[in-house]
């Protein structure tokens, strides 16, 4: 474990109204970072910010809208991070092909996290100073059945993430990516099918804030149910989808 410490930092949370985005949340505050969180739900947004022990306020935004993250952004201020854990998720293959699901599961995991980060990332580079976590998927790392939108916007925010590292290993600028598993949220209870190695809200946010305190770029959790994900990359494609299509 690196001795990075988080304490006093202010960090702006955006999509974290729920699952693990809301667990992060306390997770920090308990460690003393102050807290900006951010999603469309203002209700819950206020009942977060109640319930976090330390300095904590809230910020509406619609990542899907370029006018909302603008003004949010603006509303925010000055911070020392970003965290994006927005993301939403319909389970349907290309067979049954949903138009409206997959483009918005793009617009929101991928597009959205862009334009948060066009109005974050010149910022922190222009200061040589910030630190930004940009959550993905184990799912990210190689197609999957079943997964039109979901699996291939989180393989857009892994490469986001690592061309980012790329671009600003080297500045004052910290880049990470953190790729959990299953988690036991609104979007995994759509599912199914039996999710191994499901992990609590919880559990993953303490995976994640742990990463956050390393100097390491990349996180894959839980570690042997990455293994699967990360070994398929090197199976040939004959193999690879007679196993997993």
């Amino acid at each position: 474990m690196s001795d990075i410490s988080l304490n006093g930092k202010r960090y702006w949370l955006v999509g974290a109204s729920d699952g693990l985005g809301r667990a992060l949340a306390h997770q920090m505050s308990r460690s003393g970072v102050e807290i900006v969180v951010s999603a469309r739900s203002e209700d819950k947004l206020k009942e977060l910010v109640d319930e976090l022990p330390g300095k904590a306020w809230y910020q509406t935004i619609d990542i899907a809208d370029t006018d909302s993250v603008r003004a949010a952004a603006k509303a925010v201020g000055d911070i020392d991070g970003l965290v994006l854990l927005a993301g939403v998720y319909w389970p349907f293959s290309a067979r049954e092909w949903d138009a409206d699901q997959a483009i918005a599961m793009v617009d929101i995991n991928f597009t959205g996290f862009m334009r948060v980060l066009g109005e974050v990332v010149p910022a922190f580079v222009k200061k040589d100073d910030g630190h930004i976590v940009i959550t993905s998927s184990l799912t990210g790392f190689r197609g999957l059945p079943g997964s039109i939108g979901y699996t291939a916007s989180k393989a857009a925010t892994m490469s986001l993430a690592e061309c980012m590292h790329a671009d600003l290993r080297n500045t004052g600028v910290r880049v990470q990516v953190a790729n959990p598993g299953f988690i036991k949220t609104q979007l995994t209870d759509k599912n199914d099918f039996k999710m191994p190695f499901i992990m609590e809200p919880e559990q993953a946010a303490r995976e994640m804030f742990e990463h956050m305190l390393t100097d390491g770029f990349k996180k894959s959790f839980p570690t042997f149910f990455s293994l699967l994900f990360r070994g398929s990359q090197f199976l040939p494609d004959w193999l690879y989808y007679r196993i997993f299509a």
